[in-house]
């Protein structure tokens, strides 16, 4: 099998940051992390699709990272020599490896489990950076070169389209090949005894073949997501892992505290689905939600907090078998449960779907919430139509102008201005295949098999009909509280969770009516709806957090 090959002019550019040499005196400090180990001729340091025993530095000796395909062709990525590490972000959080070290020669190295490589890199502030860097710009070279998991079938195929989505979002490389024009697919296809209409399958590093797999069985099957720990209590679980779940992560766990996020999807919440914020404070130029957020998901993995992403939290409940006076237990969709002191709701919102009768139809295939470059990609030198009147819409719109053919961007109102920064409206006016209709409404989709064929809307009474294969919709979200029916937790008349006053006049501003459970985010009633407002109430939440626990931790008899 063809596999794309490694960005090699990336790799020479940034090698010093991607493959730095530590120095002995660098070495002495990491020593007290690691422990001695050596290896003979050929020795496997690492497997793909095991779990590895985290970061190796090497102290004398050759190791030679590679990966290898279903077929077994082999390509060598780097050969790391004396004070150079092994290692990327699959080691920081114990997670299997995407390639394969072995020893060329005799090795002596040091071995950093992940515990306590996350305690290096908090301790050593300056070389701990130098390797954050190196085990990030390595994990961005394994995307760009499609290492890990092979995903099987038709481009617009629905589910490959989700599972291509679900693996982006995740952070984590992979391939797709379809076998209607790579040979490759078709060989492995007739190799794994598959046919046509089984598709799409999924072939993981480990060797497993999935067949149409949801989400968190091809999590499970890549070592994303592992069981939960039912004896443990964490100080913080939080429900969300968009932009006010991490902060709350990274806030919390940077000051020493034992956090859980879970999330029913992946982490970034809506903010991941922003192709591009340019008045996030301190990003001048831009960045996308999805750099962001990862980001932000890489420093909570950092400060050693616990994902379990995707877990959908499915009730909310008073410990009763907890010694604790203070403990809540979280049971999930899959019939796990997590227990903490604190729960934080960031569970942010749902995106609305049209009032259209067939649209579920064209939902897998055609009808899109967010824009990403796999919807990028089936958009090329095509008419799409977006409808939507806020930022995400604006920096969708954008973001789809520059690789379709025309772009119609329906709105309900009278103009943008009304929900959409000046500078979005500015952008989109000097788009010259960029149209914005406004007073819009969408009647009707037509198409057949899921396969969209035209898009209907009304406009000043007249009906519009444009051949289009593909809808985006920013139409808004509503919260996502479905969970949370039946576990005593106050919502507003629109289902947003009430906080501080809005519950009772002496609560704690983000403190819900459960006390030790608290709401922020979107999902909070009242709250600003910004990427910004999200993270700065992460922040104060977790100031309003540790006097619960001190307060817990002084009470006699309680379980700390």
């Amino acid at each position: 099998m063809t596999t794309r090959p490694l960005d090699r002019a990336f790799m020479e550019a940034r090698r010093e940051q991607m493959f730095p040499t530590l120095q002995a005196a660098e070495i002495d400090r990491v020593r007290r992390f690691g422990e001695l180990r050596s290896y003979r001729a050929g020795d496997a340091l690492v497997k793909i699709g095991e779990t590895g025993h985290g970061q190796i530095v090497i102290l004398a000796g050759e190791v030679v990272v590679s990966r290898h395909n279903e077929l077994g062709d082999r390509d060598v990525i780097v050969t790391h020599g004396p004070g150079e590490f092994f290692g990327e972000l699959s080691q920081l959080s114990g997670r299997p490896a995407l390639v394969d070290a072995h020893a060329q020669g005799a090795v002596d190295a040091l071995i950093i489990p992940p515990q306590k490589l996350r305690a290096l890199l908090v301790a050593e502030a300056d070389l701990g950076e130098r390797i954050m860097r190196a085990l990030i710009l390595r994990r961005v070279g394994l995307i760009q070169a499609e290492v890990g998991p092979v995903v099987i079938g038709e481009s617009d195929n629905g589910d490959v389209l989700r599972l291509e989505n679900f693996l982006r979002r995740a952070g984590h490389p992979h391939q797709r090949l379809d076998p209607d024009v790579d040979e490759e697919a078709r060989a492995l296809l007739q190799r794994f005894h598959v046919e046509r209409d089984e598709l799409p399958i999924v072939l993981c590093p480990g060797g497993q073949l999935l067949r149409n797999p949801a989400e968190s069985q091809l999590a499970r099957c890549l070592g994303l997501v592992g069981p939960l720990d039912p004896a443990k209590v964490y100080d913080v679980a939080i429900v969300g892992a968009g932009p006010a779940g991490l902060a709350t992560a990274v806030y919390a766990a940077s000051e020493g505290l034992s956090v859980l996020v879970l999330d029913c999807r992946s982490f970034g919440g809506q903010a991941g689905a922003s192709a591009r914020i340019e008045n996030y404070l301190g990003f001048p130029t831009g960045i996308s939600g999805m750099a962001l957020m990862a980001r932000a998901y890489n420093q909570a993995q950092k400060f050693g907090v616990e994902m379990a992403i995707p877990a959908e939290a499915a009730t909310l409940r008073s410990d009763d078998a907890g010694t604790d006076a203070r403990q809540f237990l979280l049971r999930l969709n899959n019939n796990e449960a997590a227990r903490a002191r604190t729960v934080v709701i960031a569970s942010g919102a749902r995106y609305r779907r049209l009032d259209v009768k067939n649209l579920e139809e064209f939902e897998s295939t055609s009808v899109h919430y967010w824009a990403s470059p796999l919807e990028e990609r089936l958009c090329i030198a095509q008419e799409v139509v977006l409808v939507g009147g806020g930022n995400s819409a604006g920096q969708a719109a954008v973001y789809l102008a520059s690789r379709a053919r025309k772009v119609w961007l329906l709105v309900r109102g009278s103009s943008l201005a009304a929900g959409m920064s000046r500078y979005l409206v500015d952008r989109i006016t000097g788009l010259p295949n960029l149209e914005v209709v406004t007073r819009a409404e969408v009647t009707r989709l037509e198409g057949h098999d899921g396969v969209l064929e035209a898009v209907h809307w009304r406009q000043a009474g007249e009906e519009v009909r444009r051949p289009v294969r593909h809808l985006f919709l920013f139409i808004g979200a509503d919260p996502n509280t479905d969970w949370l029916f039946g576990c005593d937790v106050a919502l507003d008349d629109k289902r947003f969770v009430r906080t501080g006053a809005n519950v009772a006049v002496s609560s704690r501003a983000l403190e819900t009516s459960r006390p030790g459970v608290f709401a922020i985010g979107d999902v909070r009633s009242g709250s600003v709806k910004r990427v910004a407002a999200a993270v700065g109430e992460g922040a104060q939440v977790v100031a309003m957090i540790h006097p619960l626990l001190a307060a817990a931790r002084d009470t006699p008899g309680a379980n700390t």
